[in-house]
Order: C-alpha cells, then sequence, then structure tokens
C-alpha cells in the first residue's frame, strides 16, 4: 500500500515537473521555431518580390534590346545587300575593262599590220613611179628619132612600131596598177584612220570604267566600313541581351526555388560549397567537390527539381502531368505522406520526369537531391536527417536537408573514404541502387551518368584547390 502511494507521490511529482518546466521549455522551443520560420518565409517573400519586380524591368530591357537587334540585323542586311550589288558592278566593270584591253591590244596589233601594208604599198608605188619614169624617158627617146636613124637601128620599120607600141602598154599597164595600190593604200589608211578612232574611243571608254570601278571601291571601302561599326552595335546588343537573360534566367530559378515552403538554396557557388562541406563533414568526410557534382547533374544544384505536377509554380513544362502519371504507384502513398507532413499540396508539388515523344519514361525523385519518396520516408534518410539537424519534419526540397540526404547516400556506399573507385560506385548506387554496371544500370545510362557526375567533380574540386571558395 505503502509502495503504491510512493509510486503515485512519484508520478504526481514528475506531472508536476513536466507541467511547471519541461512543458514550457517545449513551447518556448516551438514557439521560437515557429517565429524563426516565419521571419524565414517573411524573408523570402520580401526577396521574392524584389527579384519579381527586377525580372520585369529586365524582361523590358530585352524586349527593347530585341527590338533594336532586329533593326540592326535589317541594316545589316541592307548594307550586305548593297555591297554585294557594289561587288557585282565591280566584277561587270573589270570583266568590260579586260575585255576592253583585249579589244585594244587586237586593235594595236591591226594598226600596226596595216602601218606596215601602207609602208609595203608606199614602197611598191615609188617602184611602179620609177618604173614609169623610165619607161616615159624610153619612149620619149623613141619619139625623139629621126626617120633615117630608125632605119638604121631597125631591120623593118614594123619593128620600130611595134616596140614602141609595146612601151606606151606597158607605161599604162604601170599607171593603171598604179592607180589600184594607192586606191588600196587610201583604203587601208582609212582603215587604220577608223582603227585609230575605235582604238581612241575604247581607250576613253576604259579610263571612265576605271574611274568608275574606283567610285565602286571607295563606295564598297565605306558601305563595308559601315558594316563593321553595325555588326560590331549588332554583337554589343547581343552580347547585353544575352547578360540580361543570364540574370532573368538566374532570377527565375530563384524565385521558383522560393516557391515551395522551407527551401533555401543558396545563390552562389561559394554558399553551395560551404553547405556541401558541411554536410560531407557530418557523414564522415565526403568530398563536397562529389556531392556538388551530383547534385549539379541531378537538379542543376536546387535550380530544376522537377517538371511534372508543378501546376501553379513560376516553372512548369507539363502541369497536365500529375505524380500519379510520373512515379510508381507504389511510391504514391509515401509521396503524399511526406506532402501531408510538410503541408503541401500532393497534386502541385514538382517532382522530376522524363518526357520523350509525349510519353512519360520516368520520374517522380523530389527536390535538389532528387530523392524518390520510397527511399526518402521507407529507407530512413528522413529520420537520420532529422537526427542531425534537429528540425522536424525534414523536408526534401529543404537545401540543407537535400545535401545533407546526398551526403548519407554517398558515405552508406564509401564515398566517405575518398577513394576513386568507391567514389564512382557510389555515384552508379545512387542512380542504380547498385555499385556494379549491370546490364540494367547500363541501359538506364549508368556509364554515361558516373563519368558525367565525375567530371563535374572534379571541375569543383579544381575550383576548390584553387581557393576560388
Amino acid at each position: 500500500m505503502i509502495r503504491k502511494k510512493n509510486e503515485k507521490n512519484i508520478f504526481i511529482f514528475v506531472f508536476v515537473i513536466f507541467i511547471f518546466f519541461i512543458l514550457p521549455v517545449i513551447f518556448i522551443f516551438a514557439q521560437t521555431t515557429l517565429e524563426s520560420q516565419k521571419a524565414e518565409n517573411q524573408k523570402a517573400e520580401e526577396e521574392k518580390i524584389q527579384l519579381e519586380q527586377e525580372l520585369k524591368e529586365l524582361e523590358n530591357k530585352i524586349a527593347q534590346y530585341e527590338k533594336d537587334i532586329t533593326k540592326t540585323e535589317q541594316e545589316k542586311k541592307t548594307l550586305q545587300n548593297q555591297i554585294s550589288s557594289i561587288k557585282s558592278k565591280i566584277n561587270q566593270l573589270d570583266l568590260q575593262i579586260q575585255k576592253g584591253n583585249l579589244i585594244i591590244k587586237d586593235l594595236t596589233h591591226q594598226i600596226k599590220d596595216t602601218e606596215l601594208s601602207i609602208q609595203e604599198l608606199e614602197e611598191k608605188i615609188e617602184k611602179i613611179k620609177g618604173q614609169i619614169s623610165s619607161l616615159l624617158r624610153e619612149i620619149n627617146e623613141e619619139d625623139k628619132k629621126f626617120l633615117f636613124e630608125i632605119l638604121l637601128s631597125e631591120e623593118k620599120l614594123s619593128d620600130f612600131f611595134i616596140n614602141l607600141t609595146s612601151l606606151e602598154s606597158l607605161h599604162y599597164k604601170n599607171q593603171e596598177y598604179l592607180k589600184n595600190i594607192k586606191e588600196l593604200k587610201s583604203n587601208l589608211e582609212n582603215q587604220k584612220q577608223k582603227l585609230d578612232e575605235e582604238k581612241t574611243d575604247l581607250s576613253r571608254t576604259i579610263k571612265v570604267q576605271t574611274l568608275q570601278k574606283q567610285q565602286n571601291e571607295e563606295a564598297r571601302k565605306e558601305q563595308e566600313k559601315l558594316l563593321k561599326m553595325t555588326e560590331a552595335q549588332y554583337q554589343k546588343y547581343l552580347q547585353e541581351k544575352q547578360a540580361l537573360e543570364k540574370r532573368a534566367n538566374e532570377i527565375r530559378n530563384r524565385i521558383y526555388q522560393l516557391t515551395l515552403p522551407g527551401l533555401e538554396v543558396p545563390k552562389t557557388n561559394k554558399e553551395l560549397y560551404e553547405l556541401a562541406k558541411w554536410a560531407g563533414d557530418v557523414v564522415g568526410g565526403v568530398r563536397p567537390a562529389l556531392i556538388l557534382g551530383l547534385l549539379e547533374l541531378e537538379s542543376a544544384l536546387g535550380t530544376n527539381v522537377g517538371q511534372c505536377n508543378c501546376s501553379g509554380q513560376t516553372r512548369c513544362n507539363h502541369p497536365e502531368l500529375t505524380y500519379k502519371t510520373v512515379m510508381p504507384k507504389s511510391q504514391w502513398a509515401s509521396f503524399e505522406a511526406i506532402t501531408k507532413e510538410l503541408g503541401l499540396n500532393a497534386n502541385t508539388t514538382p517532382v522530376s520526369c522524363y518526357v520523350s515523344g509525349g510519353n512519360v519514361q520516368m520520374g517522380g525523385a523530389m527536390g535538389p537531391a532528387q530523392f524518390m519518396p520510397n527511399t526518402w520516408l521507407n529507407l530512413g534518410y528522413k529520420q537520420r536527417v532529422e537526427n542531425i539537424t534537429g528540425i522536424r519534419p525534414a523536408n526534401p526540397w529543404r537545401a540543407k536537408d537535400a545535401f545533407l540526404a546526398a551526403a548519407l547516400y554517398l558515405s552508406d556506399w564509401g564515398a566517405q573514404t575518398k577513394n576513386r573507385q568507391k567514389e564512382e560506385g557510389a555515384v552508379l548506387a545512387y542512380l542504380c541502387g547498385t555499385s556494379t554496371l549491370t546490364p540494367t544500370c547500363a541501359r538506364a545510362g549508368g556509364d554515361w551518368y558516373k563519368k558525367t557526375v565525375m567530371e563535374k567533380a572534379d571541375q569543383w574540386q579544381s575550383w576548390i584547390n584553387q581557393g576560388i571558395f
């Protein structure tokens, strides 16, 4: 009886201690946690509003750059067409000048040949003139002979007259030949004059064409100068637009990150490294570079946690594909339990999916670390994360929880040894559930996945070794 009374007294004492001491502490802790979460949400909302305003301004600037780029492109095309037209004219003038020079060369030969022919005719004329002079002298001498001289010198009188007739006939023929030659010479001289005139006209034309070509060359150089300036302006607009688009994309990603409650993906590489280092150290020494390389491939370091089951989100490629469409039925209950505990809508919380040719081939992974619901909930990772952080419930969309869970998984497969082969096996297991490249794992792209993660990890390690962070 006394024992029961003592036990009752002890129970009352413990209950009093709990009511007056422990319960207030729990209440204060819960209140502090709630206020901290509220402040965190308020801060995230303010950042989101600020980012949305900046994004709107960037989009307006990008739109203006697009107009400027379009206008500059049109100016480029106009200048290019003008340059092309000028080049065509220059080429045409070149051909005309070449053709004219060839004709002048041919005319020069013709003129030279004509001059030689005229010279030959002049020599013939002089020769015939000499012959005619001789004949005239002979005829004159014959005419002056007396009759008795003719009778003494010729056997027959008839021979004298025959000889005289022959001389006169030859004289007339020579005169006729001389006349023809003079006419031929005159024709050749006329021909030479025409050739000279043609050559002069053609030379004048070539000079004009050469001047036109020079003017076109100067116009082409001026247009090319303008085109170069326009191209430089175009490239400047393009670079500035690309820089704005890059910033706008960063803002969209950040807004997307802030859309999910409790999601705190770091903004900078330094913050990402610090988070990965913390997670790696907590689980026993997994390299931060390996964690970062893995999560960069899995979710672009938390900037793309899924494009399905995401209606109402800032970025959502397939809002029509629900979680029941993209993940196996065996995962549904775990996903519903996770979202319910976190106060999320199971029908609008994004999950990963792979859609090819209109067919869904795989999906259902959650958050930056891309854990499947069953793996997160039923294999103990949720509980282990909660035990380490002290924050309940653990959230696979919260960066801190996701990085820690990824580090735990890699450590479970030996990555904490920092042995390259063990790390590769852990990476392979992250995709396939086994550190061995089985035929099934190979078909799922295991070899590519392993190599890509390790390449990204090596890049991160290089930056870390350089002391960039």
